[in-house]
């Protein structure tokens, strides 16, 4: 049974591999700064004569050795993806608001991984556990399992998306009533941003604030609105962008067409929600028929079952 002490020390490895993949997306954070210029720096306020080895030691064992090798991973599956394959992924992180947390290469080697993990676990219990079964049906669950790994991560991606767009779909009447508040105030669309992206800490207010640091940057107001909407595709959120575009480039009053938006958003909003609401009926059909039924038939024809039983019909 060489093999199978092989089989569990290349899972065991695996299984490291995903759990340090996992940990690190979930911790790392937003931002894209050097952690050792930053430790660099506290060591610098303190006003301690630290070597840097001292400072790179300091840090979190998930910087120092987990994070790198997972860099090595992606980097590997970037130079055997098409190009199309890694833009297409970093676009769904930019829909997901998941860019900050893990990027494309890394995702793809995620993919990669779970896949494995998930091949040789059920390899594993399909061949030394009381599961035991041929090795050609092992197989193939095997593939059936690598198979599986590969594509849970893109369903989290794909629900990362819905949430997102879905919890912006829910702030931005909200949003709307307060950026028109703020302008009929005498405030600017630019500073009434800014007030909506302080006053809420959510999706909506994050993308807000990014593109207020872009139009600080230099960007033109515009280009920053659009890019927003590029990282969001939600219709509402395109609607909203082309009003106030057009509202700059006509001389429309801004005030007015926030407040028509806003409106409209609220309908939308609650369109939306009686479509759920009539889609409820259909959804609990499942439920009913593999729970609910059984156990109606189970309390109805329990009692008849028995008294059958009882009396002797079929000769027993």
């Amino acid at each position: 049974m060489d093999w199978s002490v092989g089989i569990l020390v290349g899972i065991i490895l695996i299984a490291g591999i995903a759990f340090a993949l996992i940990y690190v997306a979930q911790r790392m954070p937003q931002n894209q700064d050097d952690p050792l210029a930053n430790r660099l720096n506290e060591f610098s306020q303190r006003g301690e004569a630290v070597s840097l080895d001292e400072i790179e030691l300091s840090q979190p064992f998930a910087e120092r050795v987990i994070y790198p090798v997972l860099r090595q991973f992606g980097e590997i599956a970037a130079r055997n993806t098409p190009q199309n394959a890694i833009q297409e992924t970093t676009r769904k992180l930019e829909l997901a608001g998941k860019a900050g947390f893990v990027d494309a290469p890394m995702f793809l080697a995620s993919r990669f991984v779970l896949a494995g993990v998930f091949a040789v676990a059920t390899m594993v219990v399909f061949t030394i556990t009381i599961l035991a079964a041929p090795f050609s049906r092992a197989l193939l669950y095997s593939i059936i399992a690598a198979a599986l790994g590969f594509y849970f991560p893109q369903l989290w991606l794909s629900e990362g998306i819905k949430k997102r767009q879905l919890e912006i779909r829910k702030a931005m009447p909200d949003a709307l009533d307060l950026l028109t508040i703020c302008v009929e105030a005498g405030l600017g669309f630019d500073a009434a941003m800014s007030n909506v992206a302080e006053k809420w800490d959510n999706e909506l207010s994050l993308a807000f604030a990014r593109a207020i640091r872009e139009i600080q940057l230099g960007k033109v107001r515009r280009d920053a609105l659009k890019s927003m909407s590029d990282r969001i595709e939600l219709a509402e959120m395109t609607s909203f962008v082309a009003a106030i575009i057009q509202s700059e480039q006509l001389g429309v009053s801004m005030a007015k067409i926030l407040r028509i938006q806003a409106e409209q958003m609220r309908m939308k909003r609650r369109q939306y929600a009686e479509e759920l609401a009539h889609q409820a009926p259909v959804k609990m059909l499942l439920p009913m028929i593999g729970f609910i039924f059984p156990s109606i038939f189970i309390v109805l024809m329990t009692p008849a079952a028995l008294r059958i039983m009882g009396s002797n019909v079929f000769g027993g």
